[in-house]
């Protein structure tokens, strides 16, 4: 199995960015695929889940500013991210959440302030 993450960068606060990842080698429609992200320094958290039947939760504190979404046809989950704050720095991954398959190496998110 292999997950690519994408769609990264750099971006002054208040700005949007839209990532995606996509699996490949595996079934994808039947798990629940989580976004993570790891900011400089600190350990990789969980950010916002999606199940196979699309119910969504997040973390509280980007409830209302990111959006997960998935294609289970394409196996893609996505995470559009508005209203970006500093603090949403870091190095964001795809996975499913239980028996996590191999980390990918992520995409950079950068939010200058």
């Amino acid at each position: 199995v292999q997950l690519h993450a994408s769609g990264g960068g750099l971006v002054q606060t208040g700005r949007s960015l839209r990532l995606s990842c996509v699996a490949s080698g595996t079934i994808f429609s039947k798990y629940e695929m989580n976004w993570y992200r790891q900011p400089p320094g600190k350990q990789r958290e969980l950010v916002a889940s999606i199940t196979s039947g699309g119910t969504t939760n997040y973390v509280d504190s980007v409830k209302g500013r990111f959006t997960i979404a998935r294609d289970n046809a394409k196996k893609m989950v996505f995470l559009q991210m508005n209203s970006l704050k500093p603090e949403d720095t870091g190095v964001y991954y795809c996975n499913r959440r239980t028996f996590p398959w191999p980390w990918g190496q992520g995409t950079q998110v950068t939010v200058s302030s």
